[in-house]
């Protein structure tokens, strides 16, 4: 989550904690994980991941 503290959480200035949560849970969904590379996967993203599985299964 450094990145996630390094490009969103540490720009922004929020009011309530709700605030918060909500504007990380769409940075996540929206970002985080679908387009964002992970070591895990060899470095390419989720959607990448998935669509090369489709093509392999197919």
């Amino acid at each position: 989550f450094s990145s996630l503290k390094s490009e969103r959480v540490n720009y922004r200035q929020y009011k309530t904690r709700a605030e918060a949560m909500v504007d990380i849970a769409d940075y996540i969904e929206s970002f985080y994980n679908q387009r964002r590379r992970h070591s895990t996967l060899g470095n390419i993203s989720p959607e990448e991941y998935e669509a090369r599985q489709q093509n392999v299964s197919n």
